[in-house]
């Protein structure tokens, strides 16, 4: 049996992970400093943290007395501690810097200075959103020709020119699933921040002489996922709307595409990665592989609920937000042999199941929309 230290775990991937390394032998310690506006200003559905087989410390990444503390006699580190709003992370930049990159870089400092250190395996958490506006071809000049174009830009969302054109014939470019030897191009400052990560993870555990798996998330969503927080889960966000009997606002013209995995195919990905016999050293995509629309999503989720369709395509848009974005899997299925298998109709009705035995949520998304706009970063 194991010892697995999992940062940021009481939140919506490391529960669920947290219960699968417990069915699966292992012991787990969390450190999570249970943010409000993740849990709640009164954390509630938490009492599993006191259970057998779980540690809990009730800290911050960044700090340095805590971090220490927890890393003491685990074998393995699962690093999901982060602040994860797109949007957000545009105005609140040092904020983001300090815990995604500063928590991390502390973490592997103390790692890095320990003589005794037992930790012999780190798993980043980290996103597709590193890959930007992600992979292309044209259709039309080469097929087989990859392009990577550069993120949207302010006058470009404001005319409603939401796909990417072929530089050369001007003709709509066709995305194509992103590969982990794509190339990074961040188009918000989480995005860069996550990739800040995966340097510091990559360069830290070659000295180390540690391995280390990095797992790049695309959507990830199910039961459990914060119903508080209006920065990240589309899905959260139309859930206490639809419960509200409210429309569900579609940015752009709805046509652009995620991603949607369910959580538990990626907390066993993560599984997958921290049991791995041998040494990986490298990234993963973990997504189902297949993209699907904004506009099919709360269609899906409506669909669910058992309610009409009430969609409002807006033709607003935010500033850092992709266009397109869905994984090759291939590394995910060969290394870790690990296949997602909750489809988006499952994965649908299981979230809609738990979001009608929670409190309803207020609705905050027009709040922190107000707060984009009012920085310039959103139209």
């Amino acid at each position: 049996m194991s010892k697995i230290l999992i940062t940021g775990g009481a939140g919506f991937i490391g529960s669920h992970l947290s219960r699968i390394l417990l069915t699966s032998g292992h012991s787990v310690r969390i450190l999570d400093n249970l943010s409000p506006q993740i849990h709640g200003a009164l954390p509630q559905g938490l009492d599993w943290l006191m259970g057998d087989g779980v540690d809990f410390i009730r800290g911050s990444i960044t700090d340095e007395a805590y971090v220490r503390t927890a890393l003491q006699d685990v074998d393995s580190v699962v690093h999901l501690a982060a602040e994860t709003g797109t949007g957000q992370s545009m105005y609140q930049i040092a904020h983001y810097n300090n815990v995604n990159v500063g928590g991390t870089a502390l973490l592997l400092d103390i790692l890095a200075n320990d003589s005794a250190r037992s930790v012999k395996r780190i798993v980043l958490a980290s996103s597709r959103s590193i890959y930007g506006e992600g992979a292309y071809v044209c259709s039309r000049c080469d097929k087989q020709k990859r392009i990577y174009p550069n993120a949207r830009i302010k006058s470009q969302l404001s005319a409603h020119r939401w796909e990417h054109a072929c530089e050369a014939c001007s003709s709509h470019l066709k995305p194509v699933p992103t590969r982990e030897d794509d190339p990074a191009k961040p188009a918000s400052i989480y995005a860069a921040t996550k990739y800040a990560q995966e340097d510091l993870v990559r360069v830290a555990c070659a000295a180390m002489d540690m391995d280390y798996t990095i797992l790049r998330l695309q959507n990830v969503y199910g039961e459990g996922q914060s119903l508080n927080n209006p920065y990240t889960g589309i899905l959260s966000i139309f859930s206490t709307r639809i419960r509200r009997k409210q429309h569900l606002p579609i940015f752009e013209d709805g046509l652009e595409t995620r991603d949607f995995v369910h959580v538990q195919d990626v907390a066993n990905a993560f599984l997958a990665a921290v049991e791995f016999q041998g040494n990986i050293s490298q990234a993963i995509n973990v997504g189902m592989g297949v993209k699907t629309t904004v506009a099919e999503i709360a269609g899906h989720l409506s669909d669910a609920f058992g309610v009409q369709h009430n969609l409002v395509t807006t033709h607003e848009y935010r500033l850092g937000d992709i266009r397109h974005n869905f994984a090759d899997t291939h590394r995910l299925q060969c290394i870790l042999g690990n296949t997602p298998q909750i489809d988006l109709n499952e994965g649908m009705l299981r979230f809609a199941e738990w979001v009608t035995k929670q409190v309803l949520s207020e609705d905050q998304l027009d709040k922190a929309n107000a707060q984009l706009r009012t920085r310039n970063l959103m139209g």
